[in-house]
């Protein structure tokens, strides 16, 4: 039997500049970082050997950015506010502050900067501006997402 997929997410119109969305944090372990190599290929030393990363700038392991970049994603959608609305991940700038090492909490904050209505894509632009958080409430990482999301059904 399958199941019924129940829309959660807004459409484009229900969007307005300075709404807020704020997810549940999330601790980085080691399995992240080794499992995150192992599906990208990215097995700089900084993330992956302990003795090198002692040596390095940090003096420990840290987590690829885009460990963390995809995190800071996933915590977004769990939030369920483009479920089901969302066409497209469409732009995204962004810098990398801060590092994220092995224990540390993110959260991932973001707020709508603007809207653009793009009828011919059956939708609009929501830009959002998005901040990771550590448990220290320091930005690790900031930028710019601009997602694409379906109109309401006429």
């Amino acid at each position: 039997m399958t199941g019924t997929f129940i829309r959660q997410g807004r459409y484009f119109e229900e969007f307005e500049v300075s709404d807020s969305f704020v997810s549940a944090g999330r601790t980085i372990t080691e399995t992240d970082i080794v499992n995150f190599a192992g599906i990208t290929g990215d097995y700089t030393q900084i993330h992956t050997n302990a003795e090198v990363a002692r040596q390095g700038v940090f003096g420990r392991r840290i987590a690829q950015g885009l460990l963390g970049l995809s995190i800071a994603n996933g915590l977004l959608v769990q939030l369920g506010f483009i479920e089901g609305t969302v066409l497209a991940f469409r732009e995204l700038t962004w810098k990398f502050s801060r590092p994220i090492f092995i224990g540390d909490t993110i959260h991932t904050e973001a707020t709508v900067a603007r809207v653009k209505a793009m009828e011919r894509l059956g939708g609009g632009t929501v830009t959002l501006d998005v901040r990771v958080v550590n448990q220290e409430d320091e930005a690790v990482q900031r930028g710019k997402w601009v997602v694409l999301i379906a109109a309401k059904p006429t």
